[in-house]
C-alpha cells in the first residue's frame, strides 16, 4: 500500500478508493431522486470549499471522483472534501459500493509512439499530451502508449469503435487521415469507416446512419 493509500485509509474518508491518482466513490442510490438530492448536497459542499469533484449521476447510482488538478493528484483538500461527503452518506443512510469502482485505461503497444499518437487524438477528438490521449471531460478512458522492442507480425486483435454525431463523422475521418492514418474501408459508410494508424492498429468511426 502506498503512503497516500495508507493516509486515505486512516483518514476521515474511509469510504473512498484510490485509483489512477484520483479518489473514487460509487454509491447505489436506488432511484434518480435520491441520487439527485445527493449530487445537490455534494455540490453545495464543493462550492463552499471552492473545490469541485467530477460527478456522474445515473439512475440508481452516483459516482464521484476527486483530485487536485493543479497538483496532478490527490491532496489534503480532496481528503477533507471526501470526509464531508462521507458524512452526507451517513446522514442519508447510504453506503459506498467499493466493488463497483472501476477505472479503465486503453494501452496501445507501438514501435513509434510519436507516429501514431496524433492519429488517436484525431480519431477520438481528444487532446494529446506527452504520455497519453485523454478525454478533457474525464468521462472516457485514457489511451496511453507502450513502447515495444520489436514489431508483432500478426494482425491486431483489438480495435476501438468511436461513435460520433452523424454530421461530425466526415470531419473526424478527415482529421484522422491528416494525422497519419489510412482508410482501410469505407464500404459500410456512413454506418462506419475502418481506419488504421501508421502501425496498423484499427479504429472505426461510427454513426447511427445506414444501420439495419
Amino acid at each position: 500500500m502506498t503512503k497516500l493509500a495508507r493516509q486515505i485509509a486512516s483518514s476521515s474518508a474511509p469510504g473512498w478508493r484510490l485509483a489512477l491518482q484520483r479518489l473514487h466513490l460509487r454509491v447505489k442510490t436506488g432511484d434518480f431522486a435520491t441520487g439527485l438530492d445527493l449530487v445537490n448536497a455534494i455540490g453545495a459542499l464543493a462550492e463552499a470549499a471552492d473545490h469541485h469533484p467530477d460527478i456522474d449521476l445515473r439512475y440508481g447510482t452516483v459516482h464521484v471522483a476527486l483530485s487536485s488538478h493543479d497538483a496532478g493528484g490527490v491532496t489534503d483538500r480532496d481528503i477533507a472534501l471526501a470526509g464531508q461527503i462521507d458524512a452526507l452518506l451517513a446522514e442519508r443512510g447510504l453506503t459506498p459500493s467499493h466493488e463497483d469502482v472501476t477505472v479503465v485505461e486503453i494501452a496501445i503497444d507501438a514501435m513509434d509512439i510519436a507516429a501514431i499518437k496524433p492519429f488517436w487524438a484525431a480519431v477520438l477528438g481528444w487532446p494529446a499530451d506527452a504520455d497519453e490521449v485523454g478525454d478533457p471531460a474525464t468521462s472516457g478512458p485514457t489511451v496511453w502508449f507502450q513502447q515495444m522492442d520489436e514489431p508483432r507480425p500478426q494482425r491486431n486483435r483489438i480495435h476501438l469503435d468511436v461513435t460520433v454525431a452523424h454530421d461530425e463523422a466526415d470531419a473526424r475521418v478527415a482529421a484522422a487521415l491528416a494525422a497519419g492514418g489510412t482508410l482501410v474501408s469505407d464500404s459500410r459508410a456512413p454506418s462506419f469507416w475502418i481506419l488504421a494508424d501508421a502501425e496498423g492498429n484499427e479504429a472505426c468511426i461510427c454513426t447511427w446512419q445506414a444501420r439495419e
